[in-house]
């Protein structure tokens, strides 16, 4: 799909997308809360380039439908089965569908005297000249009922023209391009991380944006080059910083990595023989600090020529990961270490078993040891077959919530799982953990995706609820079930 006429098209408007204006024809005049990209809004459908009915919606025997035109990058909203003064109307959002044209219904019409069916004119999708990701949906109302009904939310295909590359742009709908941030603080960064590994898996510039822009805004925020107190939030960045330097060449970047790993070293301390602690004033020895701290030690010294301080702590912190008691008797890892040095047999999180599967797949670039992939088989094997992990064969969260979803950190959790798992698949010559990826992305888009693709908390199903950390774990798993 990389290479196809529909990637390049969309690649080329991914350039124009993170430019400050885009040219539209001189005769077209932008009024004041009018979108012009290739068009401007109000053009005939009947002038449409194409026509596809991704939702639709029912009302007393009515149906409204959402047209797209993606050649156009518009769309139009229709009334069938009606009868004259039926409305028809439609929405378009800017932030995923949390909120729309406030007191403007778009192209609101009736249905004519004589007419049982009508449609509204054509409105574009996004805002190219602001950089604004939009969604539109259809909505009507029958004579003068009070209920209104409307479809879901669908956009053309730009930008959205793959599994990975919709998720995506769903999840840049999210991200606030005033203070450089998706929702959260850590969850910013693994959101980031997620959207730049879609740029390098499917070749899409167009929210390249997004890196400088977090850079920029967010360097001096928390204790400055994206440290905090909590030293798994730094680990979290300074890998988000890795992926930034990999796909821009940028050394800013590299260098706010090195300054991150660095922060956290400083907190290894010798209680439980080694370790980093979780927080710079919590003692507790835990897991997912220690593998970020891993991973993100030997991806520095992959990038450094010449490097010996970086390889050192990686291997020091394997040396110590592997004979702390963290693994468990089963080779899942649970949440840390008690005070007694033990094994806490606390929570066995999924993103406890991913990010130290990317962390020996970065040793083993740098080593060449053939036992660190091994190490990596094991603990693989045994999460990828969990039935704790994986009731039904679908990843499910330990403690999933069953409600809306999407309002915990837990909720980013099973994309950084994913993310490692498909680390250490490219680096094993047999790519065993393929099929399970392709499983995983497989029952998630057809079982927890609405029609802009945003996903939820359940890869199982049912769609609960949208948000953040869902929508970056899902693109995690879409950009490693196509990394190839």
């Amino acid at each position: 799909m990389r290479t196809s006429v529909r990637s390049a098209r969309a690649g080329l408007l991914g350039c124009l997308l993170v430019a400050t204006a885009l040219a539209v024809p001189a005769t077209a005049a932008h009024a004041a809360g009018q979108v012009c990209n290739k068009f401007c809004d109000t053009r005939d459908p009947a002038a449409a380039n194409g026509e596809r009915t991704p939702v639709s919606a029912s009302l007393y025997g009515r149906t409204i439908t959402l047209h797209l035109s993606d050649n156009d990058v518009m769309g139009w909203g229709s009334l069938e089965n009606g009868n004259p003064g039926d409305q028809v109307w439609l929405d378009r959002s800017f932030d995923g569908g949390r909120s729309w044209s406030s007191g403007s219904k778009l192209g609101a019409t009736a249905v004519p005297q004589g007419r049982k069916s009508w449609r509204t004119l054509m409105y574009n999708v996004d805002e190219w000249n602001t950089g604004a990701i939009g969604a539109l949906r259809a909505c009507g109302k029958a004579g003068d009922r009070a209920e209104i009904a409307c479809t879901g939310w669908a956009r053309t295909d730009w930008n959205s023209w793959s599994r990975s590359t919709a998720a995506a742009t769903a999840l840049m709908a999210n991200y606030d391009r005033g203070n450089g941030k998706f929702a959260g603080w850590w969850t910013s960064a693994t959101a980031l991380t997620s959207v730049i590994d879609n740029i390098r898996v499917s070749g899409m510039p167009s929210y390249k944006y997004a890196i400088s822009t977090t850079w920029e805004k967010q360097r001096g925020a928390e204790g400055g080059d994206f440290t905090n107190s909590y030293l798994d939030d730094t680990g979290w960045w300074g890998l988000a910083w890795v992926a930034a330097y990999d796909v821009t060449h940028e050394q800013r970047y590299l260098d706010t990595a090195r300054k991150d790993a660095d922060h956290m070293a400083a907190y290894w301390t010798g209680t439980c023989g080694g370790g980093v602690q979780w927080a710079t004033d919590k003692p507790y020895k835990n897991a997912i600090t220690n593998e970020l701290y891993l991973q993100l030690n030997a991806a520095l010294h992959n990038r450094i020529g010449g490097d010996t301080t970086y390889l050192k702590r990686a291997r020091d912190e394997w040396s110590w990961f592997k004979g702390s008691g963290l693994i468990n008797s089963g080779h899942t890892i649970n949440d840390g270490l008690k005070d007694s040095c033990a094994n806490n047999g606390d929570t066995t999180w999924t993103y406890n078993q991913g990010v130290v599967l990317a962390g020996l797949a970065e040793l083993h670039r740098a080593t060449g040891d053939a036992g660190l992939l091994d190490s990596a088989r094991t603990l693989a094997d045994a999460s990828t077959s969990s039935g704790y992990l994986n009731p039904g064969g679908t990843l499910h969260e330990p403690y999933e919530p069953d409600g809306t979803g999407c309002t915990s950190n837990g909720d980013s959790f099973k994309g950084a799982y994913a993310r490692g798992l498909g680390i250490l698949d490219k680096e094993l010559p047999d790519h065993p953990y393929r099929a399970y990826l392709d499983r995983q992305a497989d029952t998630a888009y057809a079982k927890d995706r609405n029609s802009f693709d945003q996903y939820g908390p359940h890869w199982a199903g049912p769609l609960t609820g949208t948000g953040n950390g869902c929508q970056h774990s899902a693109l995690d798993l879409l950009n490693a079930a196509e990394d190839d």
